[in-house]
Order: structure tokens, then C-alpha cells, then sequence
């Protein structure tokens, strides 16, 4: 069975999919969004909020959070967080 990774607002990734949780902030990253938003390969989980993590697939999808990605991190690795998302 797949493990889920629960990244805000009741969204799940498959966690066997996910090659890199990063800050949304550079440049790259900004050219890495709109790149994918052209392909149709971009998924907003954000539900309005501020992006805080984006999070990259092995589909080369590319999710965005509103949740940091340290949050999701510890998720992924098992530790659960509280933080009202």
C-alpha cells in the first residue's frame, strides 16, 4: 500500500512519487511553476492561499502548498504536525 502525505486542506500526494519539497521563492523555481503551468502539469492545492512549499513528482508534475516544506517533510518522514491545515 501507498503511503499518503497529507500537504493542506484535506490534499494527499503519494509519497513514493515525490522527488523534492522546495521554498517557492527563486527564480528557478518561478520558471519551474510557469514551465509546468504550460505543460498542464500543475496542480494548486493552495485553496487561495500563499504558496509555501512546492513540491515536485516523478510525473513531472508540480504541486503547490500552503504549507512550509519543513512541515511537509516531517510528514513525509512519519512525524505528524498540527498546524490547522
Amino acid at each position: 500500500m501507498n503511503k499518503l502525505v497529507h500537504i493542506g486542506f484535506g490534499n494527499v500526494v503519494v509519497a513514493s512519487r515525490i522527488i523534492a519539497i522546495i521554498h517557492p521563492d527563486s527564480s528557478p523555481v518561478k520558471r519551474l511553476k510557469d514551465e509546468a503551468k504550460e505543460r498542464g502539469q500543475l496542480i494548486d492545492a493552495t485553496q487561495g492561499r500563499r504558496t509555501r512549499a512546492v513540491i515536485l513528482t516523478d510525473s513531472n508534475h508540480v504541486i503547490l502548498s500552503a504549507i512550509q516544506p519543513e512541515t511537509i517533510a516531517n510528514r513525509f518522514e512519519g512525524t505528524v504536525t498540527n498546524d490547522g491545515y
